[in-house]
């Protein structure tokens, strides 16, 4: 009997890009069969933890030294590196094991950020990320991301006060970038716009925003900001008829448990390559909320604390009734299923 491969693959954040690797991962199981490890940094763990298609996840808990120890012994046919740093190469060197990644195209964003020259290639990063597996066979099945959710990390509606046990829009405040994150005026205006239950997602740093908006935004907001493990949220946008979320790792998730999403950009571009990704025509189901043609955007790859020139026109110019009359077209077709 021929011996299994074992596939090591390496990315270490965020939360986001390690879902938007999860279609590599499991055809890459299932095509292949091959034995998979994953190596990511502890916090990040959750996030994988429940995912059938891989056989170990490997942690960063006691420094990169410790981990290498422990992967040689391990003894990996191949690595797929899908992170294509320092230390994801260092980890490649110090197995000595062959190994393919991916294109970032840097000098392509940097290039659009600093003089708004698009070479981008109009091709989504998982797509860059299956060229990393190409010589191992496997080939995307466009069945979109995955996110599994352990059994106990599930919220059941009956938690949830009794206005939300009908059905709500979830909405995700949070964001690591000031520059990244719908102001909370804005959140507010569009909540009353909706008139209707809504959960406020995001972490224990976002609850007194959370808190100011529930105040602001009328009776019918719950805010669940840092009340929840990120796949305790996860499971609340289970029973969301919508979810409206900054550009974060829970637009990611929404996308993977097949949800309708608005994404709100703010000083980054979807043309990145990391919109909402879906399978074939649940396409539909995504909605951009950006405001076009501002000379100034991008003006960065990531983000900032504050908007550089000042005016942050890139979120507070977003058009509201057009996030409004998506959900409520989404909510309709929902209502009469």
């Amino acid at each position: 009997m021929e011996k299994r491969k074992k596939i090591l693959f390496i990315r270490f954040s965020s939360i986001g890009d390690i879902v938007l690797t999860t279609p590599v991962i499991r055809c890459l199981k299932k095509q292949t069969g091959a034995e998979v490890h994953y190596l990511t940094k502890e916090q990040f763990e959750p996030v994988l933890r429940a995912n059938p298609f891989i056989d170990k996840i490997h942690t960063i808990t006691r420094g990169l030294s410790g981990e290498i120890k422990e992967l040689r012994s391990l003894d990996v046919d191949h690595i797929v590196d899908l992170h294509k740093n320092l230390r994801s190469m260092r980890v490649k060197a110090s197995l000595h094991k062959p190994s393919t990644s991916f294109n970032k195209i840097n000098p392509e964003k940097w290039l659009l950020v600093n003089f708004k020259i698009d070479r981008l290639p109009d091709v989504h990063i998982v797509e860059r990320y299956f060229r990393a597996v190409e010589t191992l066979g496997v080939k995307n099945d466009g069945e979109g991301l995955d996110y599994f959710i352990p059994g106990e990390d599930m919220v059941m509606v009956s938690e949830l006060p009794e206005t939300h046990r009908e059905g709500y829009v979830a909405f995700v405040i949070g964001g690591k970038h000031k520059t990244k994150i719908f102001p909370e005026e804005k959140v507010i205006s569009v909540i009353r716009k909706l008139r209707s239950p809504v959960v406020l997602l995001g972490g224990s740093g976002d609850r007194p925003m959370g808190d100011r908006i529930a105040r602001h935004a009328g009776t019918l907001v719950y805010n669940a900001c840092g009340k929840y493990n990120i796949n305790q949220s996860a499971s609340l946008m289970i029973h969301a008829s919508v979810v409206i979320t900054n550009d974060t790792g829970l637009m990611h998730i929404a996308a993977a448990l097949r949800k309708p999403v608005v994404s709100v950009w703010g000083n980054t571009v979807p043309d990145f390559g990391m919109y909402p990704y879906f399978p074939g025509d649940l396409t539909r189901y995504s909605m951009i909320a950006q405001v076009e043609g501002l000379s100034c955007r991008p003006c960065s790859k990531i983000g900032y604390q504050k908007c550089p020139r000042k005016h942050f026109k890139c979120m507070l110019e977003i058009d509201e009734d057009q996030i409004v009359g998506f959900v409520s077209e989404i909510q309709a077709v929902t209502k009469g299923l």
